[in-house]
C-alpha cells in the first residue's frame, strides 16, 4: 500500500491515507487521516473518506461512488457504495449494496449480501440483517429477491470492470 502521486491524500493526527497499488483514485476524491483502500477498490470523483475520528477502511473490489461521504466507516469487500451516500461511524460487510442518496448512521451495521434501496436511514444501532433489502427512513427490511441479489453482482462487477479501464487509461488520475 501507497500513497499514490498526485492524490488528494493528506495526512492527520499522525495518519496518512494508505492506498493499494491496484486501487484506482481520482484525482478530485479527497481522503484525510487514518484512511486504507484495499487491492482493486474504486474512489470516483467528489468523494470524501475522513479518517479524523475514526478508521475509513475501504475493502477490496470496492467502490465508492461520486459525492458519497465515508467518516470513521468500515467498508468490506465487494461492497457498492452509490452516488451522494452518507456512512457516519457504521460498517457495511461484503456483498451489499448501498444505493444513492442513502444513509447509515453511527453504530448501525449493514450485514453482508445486503442492499440498501435509494433513500434509505439505517437508524443510529441498527442491524440490517443478512441478505435482506432495507427501505425507507427510517429504513425496514425484508428478504431480497434473487432479482436483487443478481443486481448486487452485477453492479460490483462493473465497477471493478469500469475502474481497470480508467486506472489504464488515466482518466480522472
Amino acid at each position: 500500500m501507497s500513497r499514490p502521486e498526485d492524490s488528494p491524500c493528506e495526512p492527520l493526527f499522525g495518519h496518512a491515507p494508505d492506498v493499494a497499488e491496484s486501487a484506482f483514485v481520482s484525482k478530485l476524491a479527497y481522503l484525510v487521516g487514518d484512511v486504507t483502500v484495499g487491492a482493486r477498490a474504486s474512489l470516483w470523483p467528489f468523494t470524501c473518506l475522513r479518517g479524523d475520528g475514526g478508521a475509513v477502511v475501504v475493502g477490496d473490489e470496492t467502490n465508492v461512488q461520486e459525492f458519497s461521504m465515508l467518516h470513521g466507516a468500515e467498508i468490506e469487500n465487494n461492497v457498492t457504495i452509490g452516488h451522494s451516500v452518507v456512512v457516519d461511524y457504521a460498517t457495511v460487510e461484503a456483498h451489499s449494496l448501498v444505493g444513492m442518496n442513502s444513509c447509515v448512521l453511527r453504530d448501525a451495521t449493514v450485514e453482508s449480501n445486503c442492499l440498501v434501496a435509494a433513500g434509505a436511514v439505517v437508524l443510529q444501532g441498527q442491524t440490517i440483517p443478512e441478505g435482506h433489502l432495507a427501505y425507507g427512513a427510517p429504513a425496514q427490511t425484508k428478504p431480497l429477491s434473487d432479482d436483487q441479489r443478481d443486481e448486487i453482482e452485477r453492479v460490483h462487477e462493473h465497477y471493478v470492470e469500469l475502474s481497470r479501464e480508467y486506472r489504464e487509461t488515466g482518466r480522472f488520475e
